[in-house]
């Protein structure tokens, strides 16, 4: 078989050719791919020669190329364009990958090499580069059992598999339960309060279904204005336990038993590998080091924020009383949110969605880049897409040379997952004197177009499109040597810095004026909606910030801890909400059961990672508030010290090489409005 996925790309700037792709591809092309792979391995291992960093280390680096191509662009797939074919080859081929990765690890010969070559590396007279490809090539051996004994190993090889599984079926089960709900209405009395925008969109649901009437649904740009807008308070009730009930239902896609045997089974890996806890291993090879730091961390936020959370509470309690509602519950929270809002600031978030017409939203953020980072984008047409609703862009400096492609995907849809991501097609590296530039891909689940309106994004949704592409900045303007360490490839509480950065342009006049313009009349987004949007920018900032750590606390809850004895999903999460949680409970739903972040992705021991990169955002654009948020000199050293690094050093160093000092939370906490 005439296998695209296994032959050179000759597409234009090597490009995965999706269009000759076909889904009985993939399975052959994994297996020719290990095969591939492990003949450079094999060939590594067996090598006569004595280990050295270039024999060993760095041609261990640029092995399995091949393979990783093949599982970037699946494994994108399955989750932006997924079907039951692809989660079917992606349930098989998960434990295959896995056992590779293991049969390296875990391979005596190899690690023995590496081992030789890390004792002496003091003496080898390293560039800082290579000395951290080093120590992360010599831990990744340690860290998945390389130093355990034959009867571990099978056992690590085992849970490795196992988690595989489990973690894809857990994303499969939240899917398939986003999918499942729909709250159909036919009665125009049901739809009392929600704009006429929201009306449209939810109409065009039911035409696509072949109904009459209007059809809400869990995704994002339909579930979160319904519970915002809609005057009908049984209705959002039905919608709120809908979605805080996704695999949490006792039927074939709930996820609770997957939620226990995750946590058990990282519990006993680290076990294994030495280690107290899960939060132990990861936190190991983060900027906070221990859990007690992450928990410090948190408790500290936690002390400033739930006084401001509960008045702030308070504040929408008494105006919902006033309405008649004398029980605040959770599906009132948007609700009276935004009433509160409109009476405090005078506007409310419809009125901003005419001026962020989704593609003059995205030539904002270009233009930013440009005066930043002097990039510029070009829309080209030549480049295969995974679905027609994906735009495609040419990335390059004011000099002209190539920098990266990126792509851009949206819209929601049935095959894709909730949220919004940044991930790369092909990674960049430098090898024999060239350059290879990368594939970056964004992707969002963001209102679409109408038949009478273009897609007007809320605030919300500008600040995610910021906030993907700080990411994805992260991965365009990498400028490393190796692949494994290039880009976002960083410590996971770093890697939010840049994105969570970016977001700071979206509340700045010099900024909004080069995108927020009328989608009918052209005319600059008014002085006094800017200041609005100021004024409005830390509202509800407590209830917010207790929100955040209400999860990151609940993480490492599961993971910091041993978890064998918990028996009941729903209690267990239960006591770990007890200090954060401001609603009366909802006995139908349960948060874990769909927390993908940490389930799913690789936010395990991480959730704390938002609030923590928070801290260096704030601080970090302290110094472009001082010096100009256009300041070409400042951007330029973020540049050259954070975006283009990647994970060659430790973050810190990175940090101060920027910033010249190490971060406070004085600026975040100023912010957020929480510093008296």
């Amino acid at each position: 078989m005439n296998n695209p996925l296994l032959q050179l790309f000759n597409t234009p700037f090597e490009t995965a050719p999706f269009s000759k792709i076909k889904i009985e591809h993939f399975k052959p092309a994994f297996k020719k791919a290990i095969i591939l792979a492990k003949e450079e391995i094999d060939a590594i291992k067996n090598n006569k020669n004595r280990p050295t960093f270039e024999n060993t280390i760095e041609a261990l680096e640029f092995s399995g190329q091949k393979l990783d191509r093949v599982s970037s662009i699946f494994f994108n797939l399955n989750s932006a364009e997924t079907s039951d074919e692809i989660q079917k080859i992606a349930q098989e081929v998960s434990p295959i990958l896995t056992k590779f990765s293991n049969d390296i690890t875990l391979n005596k010969k190899l690690f023995k090499r590496v081992q030789s070559i890390y004792t002496i590396k003091e003496t080898l007279n390293l560039t800082t580069e290579q000395d951290t490809l080093l120590t992360n090539k010599y831990k990744s051996f340690v860290r998945n059992g390389a130093n355990l004994n034959k009867n571990d190993k099978a056992e690590l090889r085992k849970i490795d598999t196992e988690l595989s599984k489990l973690k894809l079926k857990f994303g499969e089960n939240v899917l398939a339960e986003t999918n499942a709900f729909e709250l159909h209405i036919t009665d125009e009395n049901d739809l009392k309060g929600l704009p006429e925008s929201t009306l449209e969109a939810a109409q065009m649901t039911a035409k696509q279904k072949n109904k009459s009437g209007w059809i809400f649904t869990l995704d994002y740009p339909s579930y979160i204005p319904f519970m915002t807008y809609a005057d009908d308070r049984e209705l959002r009730k039905k919608m709120a336990i809908a979605s805080g009930a996704k695999a949490f239902q006792n039927n074939a896609s709930d996820n609770q038993q997957i939620v226990l045997n995750i946590v058990n089974l990282r519990y006993k890996r680290a076990n294994l590998l030495g280690y107290k806890t899960h939060s132990h291993f990861v936190l190991e090879e983060r900027m906070a080091e221990t859990p007690k730091n992450v928990i410090d961390f948190l408790d500290d936020l936690l002390v400033k924020a739930k006084p401001a959370a509960k008045l702030e509470l308070n504040t929408i309690a008494k105006l919902a009383k006033k309405e008649g509602v004398a029980n605040l519950e959770k599906w009132d929270s948007g609700y009276f949110s935004e009433k509160l809002k409109k009476k405090l600031f005078n506007f409310d978030e419809e009125q901003l969605k005419p001026y962020f017409k989704l593609e003059n939203v995205i030539d904002g953020v270009f233009e930013i880049s440009n005066k930043l980072y002097d990039l510029k984008f070009e829309e080209i047409h030549t480049i295969d897409t995974y679905h027609k609703d994906v735009k495609t862009y040419k990335v390059t400096d004011t000099s002209g040379n190539f920098i990266s492609i990126l792509y851009a995907d949206f819209f929601p849809r049935k095959g894709k997952r909730n949220g919004a991501w940044m991930t790369s097609f092909k990674g960049q590296w430098k090898k024999a004197g060239e350059n290879s530039r990368p594939h970056i891909s964004i992707v969002c689940n963001f209102t679409k177009p109408t038949d009478t309106k273009p897609s007007l994004l809320t605030f919300n949704e500008v600040t995610t499109l910021f906030h993907e592409f700080g990411h994805a900045l992260h991965g365009m303007l990498a400028n490393t040597t190796y692949p494994s360490i290039s880009g976002t490839n960083v410590f996971w509480d770093f890697v939010e810095l840049p994105s969570q950065l970016l977001e700071n342009w979206c509340y700045e006049k010099d900024a909004l004026n080069l995108f927020a313009k009328h989608y009918t009349t052209n005319e600059l987004i008014p002085m006094d909606l800017i200041e609005k949007i100021k004024q409005s920018s830390n509202f509800l900032e407590g209830m917010q910030t207790l929100r955040q750590l209400s999860f990151g606390m609940l993480d490492m809850e599961w993971h910091g801890k041993n978890p064998s004895n918990i028996k009941n999903v729903k209690y267990f999460e239960s006591l770990a909400f007890k200090n954060t949680q401001l609603f009366p409970d909802v006995k139908e739903n349960c948060m874990s059961t769909s927390f993908s972040h940490i389930f799913q992705g690789g936010y395990s021991s991480g959730y704390y990672s938002y609030k923590w990169a928070e801290v260096l955002d704030a601080d970090a654009f302290s110094l472009f508030l001082e010096k100009g948020i256009f300041n070409k000199k400042v951007a330029q050293k973020f540049k050259s010290s954070i975006l283009e690094k990647g994970g060659t050093d430790k973050p810190m160093n990175f940090y101060i090489n920027f910033r010249g000092k190490k971060p406070t939370n004085e600026a975040l906490l100023k912010r957020a409005g929480l510093l008296k």
